[in-house]
């Protein structure tokens, strides 16, 4: 890892927690791995890590914290998950009561936090192979759907898989699924390919989550489990605080993509 590389990261993080950014994170720090966040009492804890390994394709764990603390020592070891997300959404009883840019008044000594796979790696290696995403290409945020598949229950969490749609040419999904799934931490392989129907996907036109992106009559659409899982799960369940990310202000790791590539294990960055 180059010295450069390393301060993008740890900078976008530093304008973040002083509040100097708190917008979406798409496009920050290049090359670095993004997460999704999740935060849960103690009491709770449990049975949601239960559910993420129950569920690893829409729930990749990528780290835990120890309980209280807010700092992913093995992701990010100066990193504080109180501050350093551009924007938060709190939970009490599932239901929303406050959209901060920091955690710090809800912070708690029984809190555990819980870091997911995102698939803006994904995303990145198929772009970096010449397979662009339609939705990037429109301007607009991928569109997530609740779909027919049930996830394995755990304690209180139990509900249904949401998935993220990106079409591609018939011709070019082999190497969607083949690159996608180089990155099983970051959601690997597609779920599902082609009718929507199929999963309990009315229309593709009012996602439940994120904006419609348009399918051309070329393309087919490929499905992907999707990290809104957890956060509806989660809010389901009702616990008495849950802390999540906003949609698309995401956590930036010190990883690199590629350090999630499998078949880059033990690759070294000049």
């Amino acid at each position: 890892m180059t010295l450069r590389a390393a301060s993008t990261a740890t900078a976008d993080r530093a304008r973040i927690r002083a509040g100097e950014h708190t917008g979406p994170t798409s496009g920050l720090a290049p090359g670095f791995a993004q997460a999704n966040l999740a935060i849960l009492p103690a009491d709770d804890a449990l049975d949601f890590l239960r559910f993420c390994v129950r569920n690893p394709k829409p729930c990749p764990l990528l780290e835990v914290t120890d309980t209280g603390s807010p700092h992913p020592a093995g992701l990010c070891a100066d990193a504080d998950l109180r501050t350093d997300l551009p924007r938060y959404r709190v939970f009490h009883d599932g239901q929303l009561v406050d959209e901060p840019t920091d955690i710090a008044q809800h912070w708690r000594a029984d809190l555990v936090a819980f870091l997911l796979g995102c698939s803006f790696t994904f995303e990145w290696a198929l772009t970096a192979a010449g397979l662009p995403m339609a939705h990037q290409l429109q301007g607009v945020n991928v569109g997530m759907y609740v779909t027919n598949r049930r996830c394995s229950p755990a304690g209180s969490f139990d509900g249904p898989l949401v998935v993220s749609m990106r079409p591609f040419p018939p011709d070019a999904i082999p190497h969607v699924i083949e690159i996608s799934a180089r990155f099983p931490a970051m959601h690997g392989a597609p779920v599902h390919i082609g009718d929507p129907a199929e999963i309990g996907i009315d229309d593709l036109a009012t996602p439940d989550f994120g904006d419609a992106v348009r399918v051309s009559a070329d393309e087919v659409p490929v499905f992907w489990a999707c990290g809104v899982t957890p956060q509806a799960v989660a809010i389901e369940a009702r616990p008495s605080l849950a802390i999540f990310h906003a949609p698309g202000h995401m956590f930036i790791t010190d990883q690199h993509h590629v350090d999630f590539d499998t078949q880059e294990e033990g690759h070294d960055h000049p």
